[in-house]
């Protein structure tokens, strides 16, 4: 993978997800600087040196940052991961009075200093978080949204590729909606290679059926509540994800990532952020409105957008 010459990435957040993204993307080569924020001087200033002493195995040219705007400015990709984090027995919901008013308080600044970035949240909740970003910058859909559900749709392909016995690049399926408890797979478009899902055979034998498709997509939602509830965060894989969605941006791919932004008229959805699969490129996320969703998956995308409109209500989004 080539590196996009003066290519910056401003990573907003010094926590266990902000520094995954930072390492994540050194690592990939996902952008030629990386710069690290954080108000807590201490421990960003702590995060870079540790980054920085292992730069030379890296396909980043740099890593910087600090307590000091100054780092963000010029970012070509700003990604967010600054906010409370979410506690064991907590839904990502549940942080989203807390984490919006943050996003308030600081966006404003990080448009000063980035005015031209495509902006990332990764921040939980992440949907909600999506709406609140682009009412307060008033940036267009395309340039804030968020890393929606392209971890949880990682995590059903790896379940699903250990099921089918083939790598997980050949597996096409997509968890949609909320990033959260109403999220759910379109499994009537999912295959592996071209085969629909329900017709792979291993050894002659079916390997799928409805019920365990269920059992699958239950395993996926709550993937997040048991790392969290073994080692009090997930950050490892979340910090790759997000380096996935600035590589797309930066090498203006147009890559299919189920982010999440806010939909204009989807399935009569308006005024939501919700996941679907999304051209990510350096544009920005354009959602692709031809997805097709048959009546049970348009309904229960419905259903996401319901949970999370009650939410906005509260928060006066």
């Amino acid at each position: 993978m080539s590196v996009i010459e003066n290519s910056t990435l401003a990573i907003i957040g010094a926590g266990s997800v902000g520094t995954a993204t930072a390492y994540a993307a050194m690592i990939r080569g996902s952008a030629r600087h990386v710069r690290l924020y954080d108000i807590d001087a201490a421990r960003v200033d702590a995060e870079v040196l540790d980054l920085a002493h292992g730069s030379q195995f890296t396909g980043a040219s740099d890593i910087s940052g600090g307590a000091d705007l100054k780092h963000v400015e010029g970012a070509d990709v700003v990604v967010i991961t600054a906010g409370a984090k979410q506690h064991p027995g907590q839904t990502r919901l549940d942080l989203a009075a807390t984490n919006v008013g943050i996003l308030r308080r600081m966006l404003p600044q990080l448009l000063e200093r980035a005015p031209d970035a495509v902006y990332v949240l990764v921040t939980n909740p992440c949907d909600v978080l999506t709406v609140a970003a682009q009412q307060i910058s008033g940036l267009p859909s395309s340039r804030v949204f968020s890393s929606g559900t392209v971890l949880d749709t990682a995590r059903l392909r790896w379940k699903l590729a250990q099921r089918a016995g083939v790598a997980q690049s050949s597996v096409h399926a997509h968890i949609v909606g909320e990033h959260g408890d109403t999220e759910f797979p379109l499994w009537s478009s999912a295959s592996i290679g071209v085969t629909p899902l329900l017709d792979w055979e291993r050894d002659g034998t079916r390997v799928f059926h409805p019920e365990e498709l269920d059992a699958l997509s239950h395993e996926v939602r709550n993937a997040a509540y048991q790392v969290i509830a073994g080692k009090g965060a997930t950050n490892y894989a979340i910090g790759l994800s997000a380096a996935r969605i600035v590589e797309a941006v930066l090498h203006d791919e147009h890559a299919i990532l189920p982010v999440s932004s806010v939909l204009n008229g989807f399935l009569g959805i308006d005024g939501v952020a919700l996941s679907i699969p999304t051209v990510v490129s350096a544009r920005g996320a354009e959602p692709v409105v031809t997805t097709p969703f048959d009546e049970a998956e348009a309904a229960a995308l419905r259903v996401s957008a319901e949970a999370l409109v009650s939410v906005q209500r509260s928060l006066r989004l």
